[in-house]
């Protein structure tokens, strides 16, 4: 059925089932069962059916939507606040082109990977935008095979694979923070890092385990999924080693460093005199805190804003190149100090 356009009369004949049913279950509406409606949809796709709107769509027309795709626990998302920026940052300069976005919020990397198929196939939207990049992310291949969507990844260019990246410079950051702790003295100094298989994950442990090394530090990688509760519980675990543990933590973002914190006083640490705090992202968290956290800064609002207009460019046939946005610098407040 490559050599024409697939309906829902060729849907029906494959599922077994009435036109009327076929389109119920395309639709959303009521009238078939749920075993009905989830074979419908899985003969929709293996057929590689498209609603009206994506003929529409490769004949030449624009929906003026992008789309992004978040693997996340909605109920996580909710509480750290950069993508809460990063979107604000994309919706202001879609809005400027009266654009929209098309978010998606699904439980896994492989309903990501679908998503992205699915927009493909029906051109629901002019672009995507890649986020959370993984080593060897298959969402990368596909962005690079024919007929694929515009595409800006939001990483750094080891892992966009020659497509259009927008990125800042995590390794220098880090590296940033490892020289001033030193500086203040600390020897044994934590990462407490998010999740491996991401890969600026990979890319501020890999730079943190260096800057250690070569200056003949004690590091320690605390590993997390980026949540409070494991933010809380690996600074306890840690804190409890006794006249062995870390005098100094920096965290891959700032509910992690909040949530430190907050083990640090409970447990009878005073900061910044016995123990030392990096966060990374500095929202308003960072400045409401007691002491207010030292913090790895950058505008997160103007870093969605850039990564949009990247991919107004790769929509309008411009060359593939790898943009640096900025290099997180260190704020110094009140959560770090001499050892």
């Amino acid at each position: 059925m490559s050599s024409r356009r697939v309906t829902i009369s060729d849907i029906a004949a494959r599922a077994g089932v009435s036109i009327g049913a076929v389109s119920f279950a395309l639709n959303g509406r009521k009238g078939v069962s749920e075993q009905t409606r989830k074979r419908v949809l899985q003969v929709a796709d293996e057929l590689g059916w498209a609603p009206a709107s994506a003929a529409r769509s490769l004949a030449g027309a624009s929906n003026d939507t992008f789309g992004m795709v978040l693997s996340r626990d909605p109920h996580n998302l909710g509480v750290e606040s950069f993508y809460m920026q990063f979107l604000a940052g994309l919706e202001s300069e879609l809005s400027r082109r009266s654009y929209g976005l098309l978010l998606q919020v699904v439980p896994s990397r492989e309903r990501e990977l679908a998503t992205i198929e699915k927009w493909r196939r029906s051109r629901q939207v002019d672009g995507v935008m890649l986020v959370d990049l993984t080593l060897d992310d298959p969402r990368v291949a596909l962005a690079g095979e024919p007929g694929a969507l515009p595409t800006v990844v939001v990483g750094d260019p080891s892992v966009a694979d020659g497509l259009t990246c927008v990125w800042t410079d995590d390794a220098a950051s880090m590296r940033e923070a490892v020289g001033h702790l030193a500086g203040l003295g600390h020897r044994r100094i934590a990462h407490v890092s998010g999740l491996a298989l991401l890969a600026h994950t990979h890319i501020r442990n890999e730079a943190f385990l260096a800057e250690m090394t070569a200056r003949g530090l004690r590091a320690d990688v605390l590993r997390t999924d980026y949540t409070m509760p494991e933010g809380a519980r690996v600074t306890r675990e840690a804190l409890g080693s006794g006249d062995d543990a870390p005098t100094a933590f920096i965290y891959d973002n700032d509910i992690m460093a909040v949530a430190g914190l907050n083990v640090a006083l409970e447990m009878g640490r005073r900061v910044p005199e016995d123990l030392s705090i990096i966060a990374w992202d500095d929202s308003v968290l960072c400045d409401h805190t007691l002491p207010r956290l030292t913090a790895l800064s950058h505008d997160v609002v103007a870093f969605g804003a850039h990564a949009a207009r990247r991919l107004f460019d790769v929509i309008d046939g411009a060359d593939a190149g790898a943009f640096l946005d900025s290099t997180p610098s260190l704020r110094v407040r009140g959560s770090t100090a001499p050892i």
